[in-house]
């Protein structure tokens, strides 16, 4: 039989009473012949709880500290996990990142993988054992336990796939696979049968929560198959059924592009706009303004510079909500003066919707049908950006449901 990697959320690990239905669906997967690699995040809530103590000692905590801190919780979902698989009684080991190990650069907090050492994982399913091994985190070359990032565990599990070389990646969430859009803004909103690693990639960068961005590049670049499916139907669910549920994540090649120009609606609530105003209009003037920006660690989405006119222009761009006042900051102190700008105006009360899919390559008049449903409901467009397989808008906030069900109809993804 296969080689699987499964995964579990906080949500699939949240009481020990779920920990034992996890243990029942991985033991299933291992009594029907498999070798089965485990990778569970914290308990819920938990690494919020220990960040939050950390923050009541110290208001900037350290960053090596609070790895330390936070690594914590995955190990106690493994080690109780192992317990679990053991009073049913299945052979089980768990293991911390370090203990694998999986070595990561030195950049505590958003640290990134660097290599698996899978040896001692393959000896232990040699001998027919369960291992269980601590997402979201690993150990740098001066071995401080290091973390990936909020989310990290999905990366954890698609590079333990991969370096395992693994048939398949099972995601486990709380919900039981990729929409269309999010259910709760379009009742109708559809499961996916199959997306392309690209189309998930856009919808995760465009503020799909389902999976971490980080995980699908990975998954994509290894070319590993992985699924997102729910952990909270009865674990003892016919394997065959489980194996074909959820939604697929693979290549371009294995889905069925012709039959849909448009995959999902994606949008995000988290923007803000920054426009800065009468810039002089030479070369390196993007640069100069969001060179300082990039220093400060701040992420740049949509960038839009106007038409120059009398040597002047306005440039545009978008930030994380959260890192707004931040930018400002950065922009009126660093900036407005060394390039002899006019005023630097904002917006929060903006959010990006964008419609996805691989289907664009090759149908034409997706922008045209985008632009005229949003128009024929009054929808004014501030900002635009194209990819080969996206289209993006940023509106006002309050428009922004309204726009996603819309397009929605107009695209005709209720259908199957």
């Amino acid at each position: 039989m296969a080689l699987i990697v499964h995964k579990y959320g906080g949500t699939s690990m949240g009481s020990t009473e779920r920990i034992k239905n996890v243990a029942r669906r991985v033991a299933k997967w291992h009594d029907a012949g498999h070798q089965i690699v485990v990778v569970p995040s914290a308990m819920s809530g938990e690494t919020n709880r220990l960040l939050g103590l950390a923050r009541e000692v110290m208001a900037q905590p350290d960053p090596r500290e609070l790895d330390m801190l936070a690594s914590t919780g995955e190990q106690v979902s493994v080690a109780l996990l192992a317990m679990a698989l053991q009073s049913i009684g299945k052979d089980a080991v768990s293991y911390a990142g370090w203990q694998v190990p999986v070595r990561t650069d030195s950049a505590f907090t958003k640290a990134r993988i660097q290599s698996i050492d899978d040896a001692r994982v393959k000896r232990d399913l040699d001998a027919g054992r369960i291992v269980i091994i601590t997402g979201f985190q690993g150990v740098d070359d001066n071995g401080n336990i290091t973390t990936l990032g909020r989310g990290g565990s999905d990366t954890s599990a698609v590079a333990v796939a991969a370096a395992l070389k693994a048939a398949e990646c099972l995601i486990y969430t709380d919900v039981d696979g990729v929409y269309t859009t999010d259910p709760r803004v379009v009742s109708d909103a559809r499961r996916l049968r199959t997306v392309t690693f690209e189309e998930m990639l856009e919808m995760a960068s465009l503020g799909s929560k389902v999976l971490q961005i980080r995980s699908v590049e990975f998954a994509g670049n290894y070319r590993m198959p992985t699924r997102v499916l729910s952990s909270l139907t009865d674990p003892m669910i016919p394997l065959e059924e489980e194996a074909r549920s959820g939604t697929l994540i693979s290549f371009e090649e294995d889905t069925h592009m012709e039959q849909a120009t448009i995959t999902g609606i994606a949008f995000n609530r988290d923007e803000a706009k920054i426009t800065v105003m009468q810039v002089p209009d030479r070369p390196g003037i993007a640069y100069q303004i969001l060179g300082p920006i990039a220093e400060a660690n701040i992420d740049v989405d949509m960038i839009v510079q106007n038409q120059g006119v009398d040597g002047k222009t306005d440039f545009t761009f978008t930030v994380p909500r959260g890192e707004y006042d931040r930018a400002m900051d950065v922009l009126n102190t660093s900036v407005k003066a060394h390039i002899g700008s006019g005023n630097i105006v904002g917006d929060t009360k903006v959010s990006k919707v964008s419609v996805v899919g691989v289907g664009m390559r090759s149908h034409v008049g997706v922008a045209s049908q985008m632009f005229r449903t949003l128009s024929e409901e009054g929808i004014n467009m501030q900002l635009i950006s194209t990819s080969e397989i996206k289209i993006s808008v940023l509106i006002d906030e309050k428009y922004m449901e309204l726009a996603v069900r819309v397009l929605h109809k107009a695209f005709e993804l209720e259908k199957a």
